[in-house]
């Protein structure tokens, strides 16, 4: 569990649901451990329909769920249950024969009526346990539940989707602004599925030297001027060059962006009249390999002779168009 928790902290709000149904589940079981031990005839999810019951009397699925933040959906299922457990029935409204109402047991009302000290002991236990978290916590649930009734989630997500859609997409050449985003945009794919070698480290430190100064070229994607990719066109020897050094932001993977660096690298490769066209990659990336293949490179049988890579376990060489058809 605590690993699992660790992951979904580092998703910060894509994983904002997941994270807040964890809890929920460990509360949940928590209270449920507590009514088995001391011997209460309830389970925790029961708890707040059978307490809106318990203080404000019979009232309809629709008066429930609105009191307690669920969907008419979930209550009328959860009722279901309860009226299985002997904890709820339905009966007629006295003031509308047309509609029926929930209305608790005898059975309910008598073990409700014996958990006041279990429901002291349990708001004691969580300040322990919790302390100022708690409160805090607490505070913070109330917030939010304010901030989703004047800002409804939904719309403000689909509004920024539809703005980062909207912003241009571009792919621009290096420059001296870029350096750090050249570094974060690599280092950030490399250290999730490989390591950083001193290569990567040398290259992605002074990208000026290494790549531009021997007759290199840079490019980046930029959306609406931020930096989201990458790649890099490496001369080897005059007219040979490697595509090395494709990244693409995963925040804005999704885009398009990766093909547009890869067709403008291609582009450059042409425009400079080379006449050779090489990467190195690893079988894992088999997303990237794809799209390699779509653009006109072909797997080689082994990997490349005096590769500069440990991971490398792929080479494939560019095939333009009119040498592809002739083929």
């Amino acid at each position: 569990m605590r690993s699992t928790l660790m992951y979904l902290s580092t998703l910060a709000e894509l994983a904002l649901g997941s994270r807040l149904k964890a809890l929920s589940d460990q509360f949940y079981a928590a209270a449920d451990e507590v009514y088995r031990s001391c011997g209460a005839p309830i389970e925790s999810r029961w708890f707040p329909v059978m307490r809106y019951l318990w203080e404000s009397g019979p009232g309809t699925v629709g008066e429930v769920a609105a009191a307690i933040g669920q969907t008419h959906s979930a209550v009328s299922q959860l009722v279901d249950k309860l009226e299985g457990a002997g904890m709820v029935r339905r009966e007629r409204d006295p003031q509308d024969g047309r509609r029926s109402v929930l209305a608790l047991t005898d059975d309910a009302r008598r073990a409700l009526g014996s958990l006041g000290p279990v429901w002291q002991a349990i708001r004691r236990g969580v300040g322990i346990s919790l302390g100022e978290d708690g409160h805090r916590l607490l505070a913070a649930i109330d917030a939010c539940e304010e901030a989703l009734k004047a800002r409804p989630i939904v719309p403000a997500i689909l509004s920024e989707h539809a703005a980062l859609r909207a912003q241009p997409l571009e792919i621009v050449p290096y420059e001296p602004a870029f350096a750090a985003d050249f570094y974060r945009l690599n280092a950030q794919w490399l250290e999730r599925y490989f390591r950083l070698e001193d290569i990567d480290r040398q290259m992605l430190s002074d990208p000026e030297r290494y790549v531009l100064a021997p007759g290199g070229a840079l490019l980046f994607a930029t959306l609406g001027g931020q930096a989201i990719g990458t790649c890099a066109l490496l001369q080897e020897s005059p007219g040979v060059y490697e595509l090395s050094k494709m990244s693409v932001d995963e925040s804005f993977q999704g885009l398009g962006a990766g093909r547009k660096l890869l067709d403008a690298a291609i582009a450059e490769f042409h425009r400079r009249g080379g006449r050779e066209l090489f990467l190195e990659s690893n079988s894992r990336l088999r997303t990237a390999l794809r799209m390699y293949e779509q653009a006109g490179f072909e797997l080689q049988p082994g990997i490349r002779a005096g590769s500069h890579y440990e991971r490398a376990d792929v080479y494939m060489i560019y095939r333009p168009p009119a040498e592809r058809l002739a083929g």
